[in-house]
């Protein structure tokens, strides 16, 4: 059951990152219009504001997870039941910190943002980051069942729970801003279905999994030992949110606001291509979990590495290619004239992070293993390194410099986390490269020629018609390519058996 559960949580996150990117890319720019720009300013400011109020989290997530999956592996109940129970308590005291400040924000809006906002867009600011407030404090309590879920590898309630949220979500503010509401009932609404979702995953939680909260006793030395595995993520959430916001904070001080937009497009995109990756990786923290609580062999766990690794190959890859020789003209048809740097930038992004995406499993068994201070250190004098490289390399080549700094600074991130997962947690890198190696043969040719092809003929790109035609033409030839001549038997199988699953009653029927 457990396998099934993986397999198809990773078929529905790859369902719900289709969703989010399609709504992102279609209702976004109606959401735009319907708001205006003032309104829709003062919801993403909003937003933002309250995000940062999100870390308070403190990593606290991920250990729910891998300390559940632990007991469980040890079949240790009770201590599970008042886990839940401490991290239930704890959650709250997070939630009436989180609740202070944001109220704390609310009520100082006309000091912080009234030199730039009318009398009425500072009501509304208020009014908004109340809601958000409220609707921050009852999430991280509530969060924890999600994180429970997650953790006795229920995947598949949980995503379509999330798909039909993200569903329903635009669906009903679509009606609503027909109907002329504006950015009050936007925030109203997404906090209902925020509220709804969590008390969906408690019950869920309590009649399904039968899970108990104690509160007999509060663990100091637990604690202790989840502080120190939780506050090396929290550390690399903080400096994951640095390393992509510097290069638009530098551009901002040195350049202007255009080189932000362009390079803020950029990081969007990455973003989008990141997604896909982690979407297989976002459910193996368990199941890794339980193997090294078992003290599973290093070699199973490298093995595992692997597998993964080239799966996620196969799909960033194509990804990739699609960019290398379409992405210019994607850029342009989405974001319009002016964009041209957004395309160097982003396939700069596309390559340096490929590696890291492709070997995220890596940060998977740091997280069991509860070693991810290295990686997280790292982390940090890697942003910082960043950060000084970008200054004058955007004062000199603007963003296309700034993109520079930052992907160089990532590359010699990867080759010391490389030597690293050799040497000290025992994954054979080596046997990696060479796999992906063997498998990077056909789609570099194709790309190639494809790009020859591309630049000897007179196929006008700049028309939507063309450029559909010719983008599916490439998906055709692409995709046989990969089959045959990267994918294994058993990376076949992972397509073939749900087809066959779903064509069998149609073939039983005739």
């Amino acid at each position: 059951m457990a396998i099934n559960q993986l397999k198809a949580g990773t078929v529905l996150s790859y369902v719900l990152i289709g969703l989010n990117t399609l709504i992102g890319l279609l209702y976004t720019p109606f959401l735009l219009r319907m708001l205006g720009q003032s309104e829709y300013g003062l919801y993403s400011l909003a937003a933002s504001v309250i995000a940062y109020l999100t870390v308070l989290d403190l990593g606290f997530g991920n250990a729910i997870i891998r300390y559940t999956a632990k007991f469980r592996a040890e079949d240790r109940k009770e201590e599970q039941y008042e886990m839940f129970g401490m991290f239930f308590l704890l959650y709250l005291g997070i939630s009436l910190i989180a609740f202070i400040l944001a109220m704390v924000l609310a009520f100082n809006t006309d000091a912080i943002f009234s030199a730039k906002m009318t009398e009425d867009e500072v009501l509304k600011m208020r009014i908004i980051l109340i809601l958000m407030a409220f609707n921050l404090a009852f999430t991280f309590p509530m969060s924890i069942w999600g994180s429970i879920i997650t953790a006795y590898e229920n995947f598949v309630f949980q995503k379509l729970v999330n798909i039909v949220r993200t569903i329903l979500n635009p669906l009903v503010m679509i009606v609503l801003l027909l109907m002329g509401y504006k950015v009050i009932a936007l925030v109203v609404v997404t906090t209902l279905f925020n509220v709804a979702t969590l008390i969906i995953n408690c019950i869920y939680c309590y009649r399904k999994l039968d899970v108990k909260l104690r509160f007999r006793r509060f663990k100091w030395d637990f604690l202790k030992e989840v502080t120190v595995y939780s506050i090396w993520i929290f550390l690399n959430v903080i400096m994951d949110r640095v390393y992509w916001s510097t290069g638009q904070f530098v551009l901002g001080a040195v350049v202007g606001t255009t080189a932000v937009a362009v390079y803020a497009l950029a990081v969007q995109l990455e973003h989008m291509y990141m997604a896909f990756s982690s979407a297989i990786t976002g459910v193996f923290l368990p199941r890794v979990t339980t193997l090294v609580t078992k003290q599973k062999s290093d070699k199973e766990i490298s093995d595992l590495f692997v597998k993964i690794g080239r799966i996620q190959y196969i799909i960033m890859a194509f990804i990739l290619s699609a960019f290398i020789l379409f992405g210019r003209q994607f850029i342009r048809f989405w974001a319009g004239e002016g964009y041209e740097d957004t395309y160097v930038i982003s396939l700069m992004f596309f390559v340096v992070t490929l590696v890291a995406l492709i070997q995220n499993m890596g940060i998977t068994i740091l997280m069991a293993r509860n070693e991810m201070k290295f990686r997280s250190v790292l982390y940090l004098v890697v942003s910082v390194g960043s950060l000084f490289l970008s200054i004058p390399a955007a004062m000199i080549w603007g963003g296309v410099g700034c993109a520079a700094a930052t992907s160089f600074a990532i590359i010699v991130q990867h080759v010391i986390m490389n030597v690293y997962y050799q040497k000290k947690q025992h994954i054979d890198i080596k046997l990696f490269w060479l796999e992906i190696s063997k498998m990077s043969i056909a789609p570099i040719l194709l790309c190639v020629l494809c790009g020859l092809l591309l630049s000897l003929t007179d196929i006008d790109m700049s028309r939507m018609r063309n450029f559909i035609m010719v983008a599916m033409l490439f998906c055709v030839v692409y995709l046989p390519c990969i089959w045959f001549f990267s994918m294994n038997e058993y990376e076949r199988n992972l397509f073939v058996e749900p087809l066959k699953k779903v064509l069998k009653p149609v073939i039983s029927r005739n």
